[in-house]
């Protein structure tokens, strides 16, 4: 047991090595851009991916740093809201849950972080379709070699891995990354 426990650490650090760092850096840009322009960030996955919405969503609007007292971020989960998914799923398909939130609630000028594991979801693939229609970027969060989802993206990041697990480690990594600089370039001041 132990080996596999080293094994599982061992593989997920490989993963992370191999991220490409200068297109989580180009994703800060576009974020913070973004914001800096009175516009907001959308984000839209599923399961595990969904959390990792909500998750990114609280640390924009909250803080990041609890030691760093900011003013909110405007970034909405599209994966909160149990009324709107049940009755999209029931009435329009869950295929299109994302896509008529994006349709509600995104403007040109927003941001799209649509996160996939696989690369394929069907409701995120529309959403991203949709969100480039309206003329809002789109940067993927994506796994295995991107899917249909990565051609739908001004800017995929792509964690070169076929586990899920191993995945799901590296989107929080670059998550933390992206929140921790948006943080710092939004507001410079508050850093030595």
């Amino acid at each position: 047991m132990i080996n596999h426990i080293q094994q599982q650490i061992d593989a997920s650090i490989k993963v992370k090595q191999s991220l490409e760092t200068e297109k989580i850096y180009k994703s800060v840009n576009i974020l913070a851009d973004t914001l800096s322009q009175g516009n907001k960030i959308l984000l839209c996955g599923n399961g595990g991916s969904a959390a990792d919405c909500q998750h990114i969503a609280a640390e924009l609007v909250v803080r990041f740093r609890s030691s760093v007292k900011r003013k909110a971020l405007p970034a909405i989960a599209l994966t909160c809201d149990t009324s709107i998914l049940t009755a999209g799923g029931n009435d329009i398909g869950f295929e299109n849950i994302f896509v008529q939130q994006i349709e509600a609630l995104g403007n040109s000028g927003d941001a799209l972080i649509a996160i996939s594991t696989s690369g394929n979801s069907e409701n995120v693939l529309r959403a991203a379709n949709r969100a480039k229609e309206k003329g809002i970027k789109v940067i993927g969060l994506l796994g295995g070699d991107g899917g249909k989802i990565k051609e739908k993206c001004d800017l995929p990041i792509v964690v070169s891995s076929k586990e899920t697990a191993r995945i799901q480690e590296a989107h929080l990594l670059i998550e933390h990354i992206l929140c921790d600089l948006i943080e710092r370039i939004m507001f410079p001041d508050l850093f030595d």
